[in-house]
């Protein structure tokens, strides 16, 4: 609805009746998972392989075979879609909270049937983008509406709105099989990734045999997703790295080892080795068994050149499930850092950003339509959830600079994960890791 003043077409839009068509969708929130895996075809994308993971199988000593799940995720930003278009002697002017100017202006200029020369993408402060102002189909949408009207237009969509035209972070599976050998050592690493992407799935501990593969193509026929899906901050690391981690601390537990030192036990990589060596001594772990009662997590990763280990403390209250992260270490190796207080920052708005991802923000739907479309339903981190967070730049002044905006968040879901586990003995292999999720995971317990 187009007017010169917003609430006039507010009320305007009220009185449109509209019907839609939801596509059908075999699966909710709740079935998704299992439909992923009906749905992959079974030829994935090798990205990692060495020696034989099938021998090597059949000989390790203590065999762990575990599968995590993450759900769906909103970009969420506070800011919402919004554009701004003027034309004006055939020049078209487009202001736009876009994280892609360049290909938006290209897409203007196709749109319009304008010479390049002749549109100019102009983009203020972002308002929050994590990935999700990547299309910028609002910009689009100014343009010609701009057109049509032959006068400035701006287009802001609601929260409603938002959501629904939104991609996620998608819905993903991870399948992983390892052996343990005799003297505790990983000896068979076979990991599949279902509909994530493979970005940070290939594997930094020294295993001599292992297999990493990508499912992405679905079969003829079905469809993965039930809505768009895209970037979602450091895209598809997040899920690898909350499986991979998570299965690191099971295997420690298997091996009756403290989970730093199984790590220590498994790394030759010098960098991560130092990176974790680093965390611990801020954090002050000290080497115990799991679950030890403390609610100590740690987990590793790597992402845009960037080696990162986070630790953490949470305390678990059994009778409802949830969950109060208390402080987080993190230590970060990006090679030369060239603005040590702008890294920091980064590197503690990731750990604020990734307690959503771990702890509630999840995306409901039935069949193709999204139950949520605001903030009442849809869980966001607080302030009050703020943790005391000590970090680390490790100096490594040899390497040129590497990302500092996504790294630290990747490990925020599996550090939470295994110290919840650390502190009440529940494994949790769902993102995100609720209350009633973990209020489920002890009954079972008992």
């Amino acid at each position: 609805m187009l007017h010169e003043k917003p609430e006039v077409a507010e009320k305007a839009i009220k009185e449109v009746k509209a019907e839609f068509d939801i596509p059908e969708f075999p699966a909710d929130d709740q079935t998704i998972f299992r439909h992923l895996i009906e749905c992959a075809s079974p030829k994935g994308r090798q990205v990692q392989k060495k020696g034989d993971v099938d021998e090597a199988g059949k000989s390790a000593k203590t065999i762990v075979e575990k599968t995590y799940y993450n759900s769906y995720v909103a970009h969420a930003a506070i800011e919402t879609h919004s554009a701004l278009a003027q034309i004006e002697n055939g020049v078209v002017t487009v202001w736009a909270s876009t994280q892609t100017p360049f290909p938006v202006h290209d897409e203007i200029a196709r749109t319009l049937d304008v010479p390049e020369e002749k549109v100019h993408v102009i983009t203020p402060f972002v308002g929050g983008g994590f990935g999700g102002k990547s299309r910028s189909l609002q910009a689009i949408e100014a343009a010609r509406l701009a057109k049509l009207a032959q006068k400035p237009v701006q287009v802001v969509f609601s929260r409603a709105e938002e959501f629904f035209y939104d991609t996620f972070r998608p819905a993903a599976v991870v399948q992983i099989k390892s052996g343990l050998d005799e003297s505790r050592k990983l000896v068979s690493w076979d990991y599949g990734v279902y509909f994530a992407g493979d970005r940070g799935s290939a594997l930094f501990y020294d295993v001599p045999n292992l297999r990493t593969t990508a499912y992405g193509d679905a079969k003829e026929g079905m469809e993965p997703h039930p809505f768009a899906t895209g970037p979602w901050r450091a895209p598809s690391n997040n899920t690898n790295t909350f499986a991979r981690e998570s299965h690191m601390d099971t295997l420690a537990v298997e091996a009756g080892i403290d989970p730093v030192e199984f790590r220590l036990k498994n790394l030759t990589d010098e960098r991560m080795i130092k990176v974790l060596k680093a965390a611990a001594e801020k954090f002050g772990w000290t080497p115990a068994k799991g679950p030890s009662g403390r609610g100590f997590g740690v987990a590793c990763g790597i992402d845009s050149g960037t080696y990162v280990t986070t630790m953490a403390e949470v305390e678990v209250d059994k009778d409802t499930g949830s969950v109060q992260v208390k402080r987080v270490a993190a230590a970060q190796d990006m090679g030369l850092v060239i603005n040590p207080e702008g890294a920091t920052m980064q590197i503690e708005g990731c750990i604020m950003m990734g307690l959503g991802y771990a702890l509630v923000e999840e995306v409901r739907f039935k069949g193709g339509e999204v139950l949520d479309s605001n903030f009442g339903t849809y869980s966001l981190p607080r302030f009050s959830w703020l943790p005391e967070i000590e970090t680390v730049l490790v100096e490594n002044k040899e390497l040129t600079p590497q990302g500092g905006g996504e790294p630290a968040i990747i490990t925020m879901g599996a550090v939470i994960a295994n110290a919840v586990f650390d502190a009440c003995g529940a494994r949790m292999f769902q993102l995100p890791m609720t209350a009633e999720r973990i209020k489920e995971a002890l009954a079972k317990r008992a």
